[in-house]
Parts: structure tokens; sequence; C-alpha cells
């Protein structure tokens, strides 16, 4: 069973026996709305794209886990942002409350993003304060509504629940610039130590790198808005966000798959088998001690 609400999202349910996991993708959409009005080269723009995670990913459901994916993209609202950090010099109009920029506001890429790139404007002017309220209300609130309903009913139903944000990232800061030393294949953040018991992510890492991968933690990626927001470990809600290499799987160019794509696939569909385990023997655990 799926609930899709229209160029917003699709949430996968399990298909047979649930378990207390959620996966979320919030990068992948690839519904640009009719109205975004953007000026800057459409290919630029998708540059933004966590291409194909939710396809990555979508297997989830058959293991007894819930996905959660976006369907508009990161460039028109980001649902990985806070709904105040927001540089209030891209809106014409004063803004009905208070807005807190962060350093990725300042840079054009916070909630909603001013460039595609560095001196490259997405749009030609500002935009209004109804077009912001729109997107938040029409886009922002409802993903995050649908992610919180459901990691609160696990959460009560099971005792625990397990979040996992996934991502894909440039293996470099800039395609085809190299840096001094490659990015690792994943980035599991946890905010240093503060969104997730340390025994999941000592186990997602353990399970990645038995396959050969090189896992980083919480550099240069630690987690934003949706493993802050929801996180609680002691209360038994765990949330990591987990970025994947685009070199892995696809061309950072042409954004599409390359060979590697369905072992990487295959690789993933074992950690997220592994991860449902994980949280059904824990939850059992839990559940025998009280």
């Amino acid at each position: 069973m799926s609930l899709v609400i229209e160029d917003v999202l699709v949430r996968s349910d399990p298909v047979d026996v649930r378990v207390p996991v959620v996966f979320d993708s919030p990068h992948s959409g690839i519904r640009y709305p009719a109205g975004f009005g953007f000026t800057c080269p459409l290919g630029l723009l998708r540059q933004a794209e966590d291409a194909f995670v939710d396809d990555i990913f979508e297997m989830a459901p058959e293991f007894g886990a819930t996905l959660i994916a976006a369907q508009f993209p990161r460039s028109f609202i980001d649902a990985n942002r806070a709904i105040d950090d927001l540089d209030p010099r891209l809106i014409d109009g004063l803004w009905r409350e208070a807005l807190h920029p962060t350093e990725k506001s300042a840079l054009g890429m916070g909630l909603i993003w001013s460039v595609c790139k560095p001196g490259v404007p997405v749009y030609d002017g500002r935009l209004t304060v109804a077009e912001v309220a729109e997107r938040i209300d029409r886009y922002w609130r409802p993903y995050h509504g649908q992610l919180e309903a459901v990691l609160g009913e696990l959460a009560r139903s099971f005792g625990a629940v397990w979040h996992v944000n996934c991502h894909s990232m440039p293996s470099s800061n800039g395609i085809g610039r190299a840096e001094s030393a490659p990015r690792p294949d994943f980035v599991i953040g946890d905010r240093d130590g503060t969104t997730s018991e340390p025994g999941f992510v000592a186990f997602v890492a353990e399970v990645l790198r038995n396959r050969g991968y090189r896992v980083a933690l919480n550099a240069p990626y630690k987690g934003v808005e949706l493993v802050r927001r929801y996180a609680d470990p002691a209360r038994g809600r765990s949330s990591i966000q987990l970025e994947i290499n685009r070199a892995l799987y696809m061309d950072e160019e042409t954004l599409e798959k390359h060979h590697g794509f369905e072992q990487l696939r295959e690789h993933i569909t074992d950690l997220v088998s592994q991860i449902c385990s994980y949280a059904d023997q824990r939850t059992g655990l839990r559940q025998a001690a009280e």
C-alpha cells in the first residue's frame, strides 16, 4: 500500500510484516513545478538532485520498512532545512515570522535556493511572500507531516524506531575539481553522536565496511534538519543521515546511471535487510525486558 500526495511525496508502506524502520529521500524529486520560475540553466539546477536515491532504496517496504520519497526538487524548497532557514533578501515583502538564516542561506542554499552554483542565480528577481508561503504549505509541511506521523506511530507501537535519511553526495567539492583526498564511499551522520544510539551507527558502518566500502562518520556531513528534528535517542528514536558517493553509481555530469548502479543497489538491499533485522531484534529485546 502507498500514499501519493500529487507532486509532493510518495509513501510506500511495508509489503507484509512491519518493522520500526523508516527510510526517507528528501532530495531525489524530479517533478519541477510549473510555477518554479527559475531562469538559470536546467542542467545546472539539476545538479542539486540526489538522483536515483529513491530508486536505490525502493525495495525497503519488502523488508517491513516504510519509505517516504519527495517528488519536488530540492532546489524548489529543501525539506532538509529548517522552516526559518531562509534568506530575507530573497523575499519581496515582509515575512510573517522571525527568520534565522544559517550559513547555507547566506551561500544561497537554505530552505529556498537563490543560486544553483556560486555566481549563478536561480531567479532574475525576488520571490513574493505568497510564493514562499505556498511552497512551505504545499510541499515542506506535508513532507514533514508524513515523516513525523510515521515515526511517531512506529515509536508508540514498538517502543523504538530507527530512521535513515537517505542522500547522495558529489565525489568531490566540485565536478571536475580534484581534492587532496577523495571523498569516502559513504558518510554516516548522527550530528556528533546526538541523534542515534551509538550501536546503530556502528552497525551500519560495519555492514558497509564488510562490503569493502570506505565509510566516514560526520565528515563532511553531520546530518541536518530531518535527523535533528525527529531524533530522540533517550526515548528510543534514532536518526542517521546516510550519504552515498554518486561516483559509485552514476555519471555526475549527465546524471545517468552507469555500470555500478546494479551492484550498489544489491549492496543497499542487503543493508536495508540487515537494518530491518537489527530493529526487529532490538525491539524484541526491548519488549522482553519490559
